[in-house]
């Protein structure tokens, strides 16, 4: 009884006090208590709970495509220049553009002034001294065939001779006596003799072919340094002419330049046309890494883009691979000339373009996305999906590319492949009060109206 009376004195007291203190005071006690439960009490109203999902896709049958990426430039295109030195007056045009002309027809006349004229003259003297040059690589060729028969006939004689010398016991047919040391040295001799006669004359013969190939080369090099010199300006090739620039009447005019070593003038050649050929087959050259050059080969299938028709994919194959590739600051690149399958645009040279080589192809496999393939130590495992359950299989890959991988054993056309996992949150309310702390002290809820009062004259409620 003691202690409840000492309570309830205290608390009264307490009261006493409370009522004592001024009213700003208790609006400032009752600001920060209500401040003080809103701010500390948990203010996280959801508690969150991670599941997993995971996404799927099916293992489907299908045709899987390996290939190297390369980039470089086309080298020719299905275009040939109508080149010439020439310098004087056009006097006959015998075509027009679009005109379909054949090699060697005639383009134009030109009335050539004297500089022309002595280029044109010495250029001509050039061309039949190529040609004298064949001719005489072809006699001295079967002069070498004939040399080489008659040295075969020499060495048959000195075998003979030989195969005698040793089978008569060493009587000489001539003396009816034996041989004499120098005898038999003369007929051993003889027959080495032949033999390196035979031997020099066959590298003659040899020497001879090359030589032809190498005078009818030049005949070629002089015959189109003729034309171009030349009054008279044929088609270098057959096709349909295109960006002619010269009328009669047109002068034309020839630049040059003097050689710093030789001293000798050099006449620059300048394009007045160009023949095209819808037909041509056009090449390209990329290049290739060491880590690449080793896929590729001859025939292989190729496809095409070029920045000048970004709209179009053309195709070709490799036709030629470089193996000793080139070496720029230290780094090794491989050159790959590709033939462009006929095409029906205007491809120029030095066009930019971007080559897949195909290097395999495999038909009717199993492929999944390359990213639901895991592989540790050697071992590939792919994870599928069954009812609802999610299980790991060691799976044996083939061939893949940069989306794909082919898939030999370990699962069936039709599972579902796990290709990502992600972890998706969901959340629970445990409260949905979102009332400001102040709200009663304006006789209203804040989120909901505004209030156009004040204090209730009565003091703050609560029986303070």
């Amino acid at each position: 009884m003691k202690l409840l009376s000492f309570v309830k004195a205290k608390a009264s007291d307490l009261f006493g006090l409370i009522k004592r203190i001024p009213l700003v005071i208790k609006l400032v006690i009752v600001v920060a208590l209500a401040a003080g439960v809103w701010f500390g009490r948990p203010y996280i109203l959801a508690t969150s709970t991670k599941a997993v999902q995971y996404v799927t896709a099916k293992a489907e049958k299908g045709t899987l495509v390996k290939s190297i990426s390369a980039s470089g430039t086309i080298t020719s295109g299905n275009s040939t220049s109508i080149n010439t030195k020439v310098s004087g007056v056009v006097e006959t045009v015998y075509v027009n553009n679009g005109d379909a002309v054949t090699k060697g027809q005639k383009i134009a006349e030109i009335t050539l002034d004297d500089y022309a004229k002595e280029r044109q003259s010495s250029a001509w003297v050039k061309y039949l001294e190529a040609t004298e040059a064949v001719k005489t690589a072809q006699k001295e060729r079967v002069s070498a065939d004939l040399a080489m028969w008659k040295d075969r006939q020499a060495i048959l004689d000195a075998e003979d001779d030989v195969n005698y010398m040793n089978s008569h016991k060493g009587e000489n047919p001539d003396t009816k006596k034996a041989y004499t040391v120098n005898e038999e040295t003369v007929i051993v001799k003889t027959l080495a003799e032949a033999r390196l006669a035979f031997t020099a004359d066959e590298s003659k013969y040899v020497d001879a072919g090359a030589d032809i190939s190498n005078a009818q080369t030049k005949v070629g090099s002089t015959l189109r340094e003729y034309q171009e010199n030349s009054s008279t300006i044929v088609a270098p090739a057959s096709g349909i002419v295109s960006d002619l620039t010269l009328a009669s009447g047109f002068v034309v005019s020839a630049s040059s330049t003097t050689s710093n070593t030789s001293g000798a003038t050099i006449v620059s050649t300048q394009s007045i046309g160009k023949i095209n050929d819808a037909a041509g087959q056009l090449m390209a050259s990329v290049s290739l890494t060491e880590v690449d050059i080793t896929s590729v080969k001859a025939n292989q299938k190729v496809t095409m883009t070029l920045d000048a028709y970004e709209d179009k994919t053309f195709t070709g194959k490799v036709l030629s691979v470089n193996t000793s590739g080139n070496v720029s600051s230290g780094v090794t690149s491989y050159p790959v000339t590709i033939l462009l399958d006929p095409v029906n645009v205007e491809i120029y040279p030095n066009m930019a373009v971007n080559a897949d080589i195909i290097t395999d192809v495999k038909n009717d496999v199993i492929v999944v996305d390359s990213t639901a393939v895991t592989t540790t130590n050697g071992e590939s495992s792919v994870q599928v999906k069954k009812d609802n359950k999610v299980t790991t299989v060691k799976v044996e890959t083939g061939i893949s590319n940069d989306s794909q991988t082919e898939i030999i054993s370990g699962i069936n056309e039709g599972d579902d492949v796990v290709t990502s996992v992600v972890n998706a949150t969901s959340t629970s309310q445990t409260s949905t009060n979102t009332t400001s702390p102040f709200s009663g002290l304006g006789g209203g809820s804040s989120s909901s109206k505004s209030s156009s009062g004040g204090m209730p004259a009565g003091g703050p409620p609560g029986g303070f």
